[in-house]
């Protein structure tokens, strides 16, 4: 029996996560929005709201990040290296607010 979390599905629907390759270019990401790779090993790309960028949630989550991880972007894009899981549960509380 499966768990339904509330916000979740609506997360997922905002982010609209495409399958990463390698031909993605920033043409890609509809005006409003930025593409963040999210992973440990495997790299997912979501496309975010900007407004995202002004959540202090958000922004703990970037912080964070950048100081484990320092703020090298191979991909060209911003890459948080977070679970799937855990971006998803973030994003989709800033999208209740």
């Amino acid at each position: 029996m499966a768990i339904r979390v509330p916000g979740v599905f609506a997360a997922k629907q905002i982010l609209r996560r495409s399958a990463m390759t390698s031909n993605k270019k920033a043409s890609d990401v509809p005006k409003g929005f930025f593409a963040v790779y999210v992973g440990e090993s495997e790299l997912k790309r979501f496309v975010v709201p900007l407004s995202f960028l002004n959540q202090p949630l958000f922004q703990d989550l970037l912080s964070m990040a950048e100081e484990e991880f320092g703020f090298n972007h191979p991909m060209g894009g911003l890459t948080i290296p977070c679970h799937e899981d855990m971006f998803i549960d973030i994003t989709s509380r800033l999208d209740r607010s």
